[in-house]
């Protein structure tokens, strides 16, 4: 008879066969930065480009160096995608990653850039739960991201934990 037995406890949820997904496992450490185009406007509402390039002259890109960038507007101003090229020109050679939107875009971005690095193969045929909480916040499109990865491969996906899930696929 087994010890797990002989105390009469019964771990069902290392015996069921689920893979366990922590997503936080995909965020990448690093300081997250964000440029607000709404700084440069004038009046609030126009952006011209001798402006945008007195700005970028006179910023020390290197303090950009190793960090996450997102480029964003706030203002409801139409912003030119010339304006948003030049920002990326300027801090490619210094940021680790640049993204346009905020931050929670440049977030969903850093997840589905460490994703793409996943083999999502591993959970062929697998019973696989996303667990929701973590060491880390994980955007709720990462959470997308990986069913969209995982729904070929995976034989059913859960959200939550093994005593209170929520079943979001199932293959027929």
């Amino acid at each position: 008879m087994s010890e797990e037995q002989e105390d009469g406890i019964v771990n069902r949820v290392a015996n069921s066969g689920l893979v366990q997904l922590e997503l936080d496992r995909f965020h990448q450490a690093g300081e997250r930065v964000q440029i607000d185009l709404a700084d440069v406007l004038e009046n609030g509402l126009l952006l011209r480009e001798k402006t945008l390039r007195d700005f970028i002259d006179r910023t020390d890109w290197s303090g950009y160096a190793g960090k996450f960038v997102a480029v964003h507007c706030s203002a409801d101003a139409v912003i030119p995608s010339w304006a948003y090229m030049l920002l990326g020109s300027v801090l490619a050679p210094y940021a680790r990653v640049v993204v346009y939107g905020d931050l929670l875009r440049l977030e969903e971005q850093l997840f589905s850039l460490a994703m793409d690095k996943e083999d999502w193969s591993v959970f062929s045929e697998a019973r696989v739960m996303v667990k929701g909480c973590g060491r880390v916040e994980v955007p709720e499109g990462a959470f997308m991201e990986a069913t969209r990865r995982l729904r070929p491969f995976a034989r059913s996906i859960m959200f939550g934990e093994a005593c209170s899930s929520v079943p979001v696929f199932k293959k027929k």
